[in-house]
């Protein structure tokens, strides 16, 4: 991990403030150790975050490895924290997420994106997570959705499995709640919060493919999430498969996720002669998971089709790793075989080897990556967040909130 990468963005800054508040006061050669990053670079870092006010030096000094011992450093006062939403098209997941990214709290209520004035109905549902009374500071409110948003900051979105087009969130719900409010693709933001607390942490190249009702990406290029010229970037679920195939909601036919996705396994299941009519995915892993044949052969073709379209990626990105997560990733043993051999066997050598990672599914986690765009907000000065950076920053250190 780079003190800096080659965009500008300084992500180390808030890996040391997140070890921090995640492990309480350390030394800085604890720190170095703990990140895997060198000494000098950790001296710089936590130099720039006490000048920042953000980092103080303890009257304490670390317990001795044998050698000098280190004097303490830890956040100053209390963490920050922010809320962080998922929107699916039936409900939304809330979570309130502290600077290190641990969940203080969280929450699911019953929302339908297709109801009229859904953005003004959401408003009104976040209201008392935001008005809530808690020490911790609050820093600004994380919206994640399943579609393209053209910038954190103007958090214009269209999203067709919501039904949602060029759907002013950003600026409806910064209105509405008199908070800064960022708005981002959902796997972007769950990209992010891979990239500061979970197994993205030691990677500069790495995907997030997430499988489901849709299918998803995330790309990490250089150290940097990577979100394309108006914020497309990843749309992986679109990548064109099969053009005589199933209608998709983005208006072709034979998108990726119309074939792998929720459906597109329901109705190959249904055509195999494995499910009838009227039931669905739950059937289908459940048959599966008895060791059925037909089960698995649904699965396994959908993973060679899907192993196909990823080694396109890998083989363009070259990735360290690849991170599947989702809600499918619960039935990934049934992928796992075909998915992996798929892919080995459409890739060039030494890319055949790059590790296929899957994490375990929880609706929290994508709220928890929207409330990562918030928190990193602070300390990634290429974030597109706009004019609301300044707006965060006067919250992170206690001031009034710029106007606008």
């Amino acid at each position: 991990m780079s003190t800096r990468t080659s965009a500008g963005r300084d992500l180390t800054q808030t890996a040391v403030l997140a070890l921090l508040g995640r492990a309480g006061p350390m030394s800085r050669a604890d720190v170095a150790r703990e990140l895997e990053i060198s000494p000098p670079t950790v001296t710089a870092v936590v130099r720039r975050l006490v000048d920042q006010a953000m980092v103080r030096e303890l009257d304490e000094e670390a317990p001795s490895r044998g050698g000098r011992r280190g004097q303490l450093i830890g956040l100053v006062g209390t963490a920050a924290r922010a809320v962080g939403v998922k929107v699916a098209a039936d409900h939304v997941a809330i979570v309130e997420a502290r600077l290190d990214g641990s969940v203080l709290a969280s929450h699911t209520l019953a929302f339908d994106a297709r109801a009229p004035e859904a953005a003004g109905r959401l408003a009104s549902a976040l209201r008392p997570f935001v008005e809530e009374q808690v020490e911790i500071p609050l820093l600004g409110l994380g919206i994640g959705v399943p579609g393209v948003v053209d910038s954190p900051d103007n958090g214009r979105v269209h999203a067709p499995t919501l039904g949602w087009t060029d759907v002013p969130l950003g600026r409806h719900l910064h209105g509405a709640l008199g908070l800064p409010v960022l708005v981002e693709n959902d796997v972007k933001s769950l990209t992010v919060a891979e990239q500061l607390f979970g197994r993205g942490r030691h990677h500069r190249d790495f995907l997030v493919l997430t499988i489901g009702s849709g299918v998803g990406l995330g790309i990490v290029a250089g150290g940097t999430v990577y979100r394309g010229s108006r914020g497309g970037a990843g749309e992986f679920g679109h990548f064109p498969v099969d053009p005589r195939g199933p209608a998709c909601a983005c208006g072709n036919r034979g998108c990726l996720e119309t074939i792998v996705g929720s459906d597109g396994l329901v109705r190959a299941g249904i055509a195999a002669g494995v499910l009838h009519e009227g039931q669905g995915l739950d059937r289908l892993k459940e048959l599966a998971d008895r060791g059925d044949p037909g089960a698995a052969a649904v699965y396994a073709q959908a993973a060679g089709i899907l192993a196909r379209s990823v080694a396109a990626l890998v083989t363009v990105l070259d990735p360290e790793v690849v991170i599947v997560l989702g809600e499918g990733a619960s039935a990934w043993r049934h992928w796992d075989r075909a998915f992996r051999a798929g892919l080995v066997g459409a890739i060039p050598s030494p890319m055949d080897e790059t590790p296929i990672e899957v994490e375990p599914w929880d609706d929290t986690a994508w709220a928890q990556g929207a409330a990562a765009i918030v928190l990193a907000t602070p300390f990634d000065l290429a974030a597109p967040t706009g004019r609301q950076r300044q707006q965060v920053l006067a919250r992170f250190h206690g001031q009034p909130s710029p106007v606008g």
